[in-house]
Formats: C-alpha cells, sequence, structure tokens
C-alpha cells in the first residue's frame, strides 16, 4: 500500500502537469489510489523527424522529443501498432512538463533494421529487453523511466528486471509481462485462449504466409478484437501500416509467437539472458501497471495475480475506455501513470 504522502505527491505532480487523471477508487484495486487530474486533448501534430543510431546489432530508428536535459523517458510501443500513434498526445505532453522522450521502433518495424544479413531475426523476450539496454548505451543514457504495452511492455519488463540500475520507474499495460517458458505449453482458460487466436495461427506456416500476403488485414483484425471501443481513423491505420513493408517484419514477428509457445529454439546469443527469465525476476523498481477495461484480449484484474512480482512500490489502475493500445486510445491517463511513477518511493 503507498503511503497517504505518496498519494498526495502524484496528485500534486499530475495535477500541476495537467495530464489527464487516471480513474479513481471505483475502477481501481485497494494498492491503486491514483492522481486525480487533467489533461490537454490537443493531439500531437509530429513527433519530429526519424532519426536513427546504431548498436552492435541494430540500426534503430527513433523519436526524439523535449528538452535535451529533461528527466529521460523511454517509450515503448506494441504489435501491430506504432510508436506514432501511440504516443502521438503522450510525448508532448510529458515533454511540455520538462521530460526528454526517447520512442524508438521496435526491430523488424519501421525503419529499425538488422546490420549484417546473417543476423537472427529473433523476436523473443530477452532480445527485445536487450535491445531497450543497447540503444541506451548508444544515446548514453545513463538511467531512464520505461513506460509500454504489449511488446513494448515486454521489452520494459524484462529490461527492469534484468537491468534494475539502469530504470528509474516504469509503466507497464497488463502487468507483469516476462514470459514463463517453462509452462508455455500449459493451456489456459478456453475464454483467454481465443483471444490469442493469432498466437496458433502463427504457429502453422499457412499463419506464416497469411501474415506475408494480408499484414494490413491481419493487423485490422487485430485492432478491432484486441481493443474493440477504439474508433481509430483510416489516417491512423494507414500511418501504422507504414512500419509493416520492414523487410525482417514477417520474421520477427513469426519468431516472436512461435519462441513464446516453446516452438521455435531463440537465438542462442539470449540463452543466458532466457535462463534468468525462466526463475520470473522480480521487479524491484517504482511501478504503476495499468489494465484497459475494455481490452479485448487481456481481461482487466485488480492486479493481484501478479502483484508478487513487484517487490519495489507498486501500484494498479483499471483506466475505462481503453483496449491494448492504451497510451493511443487513452493518452491522458497513461501520461499521468508515467507522472505517478515518477513519483513513488
Amino acid at each position: 500500500m503507498i503511503s497517504r504522502r505518496r498519494v498526495a505527491q502524484a496528485m500534486t505532480v499530475a495535477a500541476a502537469a495537467g495530464a489527464a487523471g487516471l480513474p479513481g477508487a471505483a475502477h481501481a484495486s485497494a494498492r491503486a489510489v491514483g492522481p486525480a487530474a487533467t489533461a490537454s486533448a490537443r493531439p500531437a501534430r509530429e513527433l519530429g523527424p526519424v532519426r536513427h543510431v546504431r548498436t552492435d546489432l541494430l540500426d534503430i530508428a527513433y523519436h526524439e522529443v523535449g528538452p535535451v536535459h529533461g528527466r529521460p523517458v523511454i517509450l515503448l510501443h506494441g504489435w501491430p501498432f506504432s510508436p506514432v500513434g501511440s504516443y502521438a498526445q503522450v510525448a508532448p505532453a510529458l515533454a511540455r512538463r520538462g521530460y526528454r522522450c526517447y520512442i524508438p521502433y521496435l526491430r523488424g518495424h519501421g525503419e529499425t533494421g538488422f546490420l549484417r544479413a546473417g543476423t537472427f531475426r529473433s523476436g523473443q523476450q530477452a532480445a527485445l529487453g536487450a535491445d531497450l539496454i543497447a540503444f541506451m548505451d548508444a544515446m548514453r543514457i545513463p538511467r531512464a523511466l520505461y513506460a509500454g504495452y504489449d511488446w513494448g511492455g515486454r521489452a520494459a519488463d524484462v529490461a527492469a528486471a534484468l537491468w534494475p540500475e539502469r530504470c528509474t520507474g516504469l509503466v507497464s499495460v497488463n502487468g507483469y509481462l516476462i514470459q514463463n517458458l517453462a509452462v508455455a505449453e500449459e493451456p489456459l482458460n478456453p475464454s483467454i485462449e481465443s483471444g490469442y487466436w493469432y498466437f496458433f495461427y502463427f504457429l502453422t506456416e499457412r499463419g506464416r504466409k497469411g501474415l506475408q500476403r494480408n499484414r494490413e488485414d491481419l493487423a485490422r483484425v487485430v485492432w478491432h478484437r484486441n481493443s474493440p471501443e477504439w474508433q481509430f481513423t483510416e489516417a491512423e491505420f494507414a500511418q501504422a501500416a507504414t512500419l509493416w513493408s520492414n523487410p525482417d517484419y514477417v520474421d520477427v514477428v513469426i519468431h516472436n509467437y512461435r519462441h513464446r509457445l516453446a516452438a521455435a529454439p531463440g537465438d542462442p546469443r539470449y540463452d543466458a539472458l532466457e535462463k534468468r527469465l525462466l526463475e520470473q525476476p522480480k521487479i524491484t523498481v517504482p511501478t504503476v501497471t495499468l489494465d484497459g477495461q475494455a481490452d479485448g484480449v487481456i481481461p482487466a484484474t485488480d492486479g493481484s495475480g501478479y502483484a508478487a512480482h513487484f517487490a519495489g512500490p507498486w501500484t494498479h489502475h483499471i483506466i475505462p475506455d481503453a483496449g491494448h493500445n492504451l497510451p493511443q486510445e487513452q493518452p491522458g491517463a497513461f501520461t499521468a501513470a508515467i507522472l505517478e511513477a515518477d513519483t513513488l518511493r
């Protein structure tokens, strides 16, 4: 349980910032007492130019927004969504509050590419987490707050768990996202499994061909089913679709889902990291977890099912009118969660 002082601090920060408030007690768990604030609804016109930085494996495309010496925040997108759409309102809102936002494109998406033809096109969780740390090293960012959802949330959780000294705080949609590959072949409740239909589709050669040939149609189905209440525009969808022409997109996506179901081996370079992740390491940094009340693939909970994985200051919120792409659907609430995470001690 967070203290009254911490709650007051979070409310003061968020209110002063003008960020959209997180839901009140009626929508939150017993530990989820968060800021009650409002935010500007003005969308960002752009996140600035696409920039590039090289790591040992990748040429990573990214945007940066905010004052050069601001507190660093790394905003991580999911699949099959766009960092531009997801953070078009969040990043400028944080920049106005003095934060320096970095918005990288995942491997296999947009202009992020592999430096060498022979590198394994892995999409496994250890690779995503290691990419985040490599990005920080290349950008000379010693420490940052991480915030993400879906693949990006998993990358953030992995990096926060394995390299806590690099993370000042965490916002993770859908809670603890580090996959437990030791139980990858154990069935879940059918109501949950049905939302994971594309996991199983991608196990097959038919699914690989389907992704290759029907990238946009498949993504449109995922957008509608994972965020059933989200009224996205055709312009938003068309912008995201530009990411999926990356030549490594299909290989990375297929490997991500096959590896998480223990149906494909990982890249050997990440074996040691995956071994550590099998232990389901605790996350010790200050963390805010969020669930979208209208998430069509992962039902909202009170957070108690994964509370034991968070050993540091932690609070949880359920966000009304939000599905799986929470920062794009409810950017004010996501912004407020970042401000709250930055005040937890």
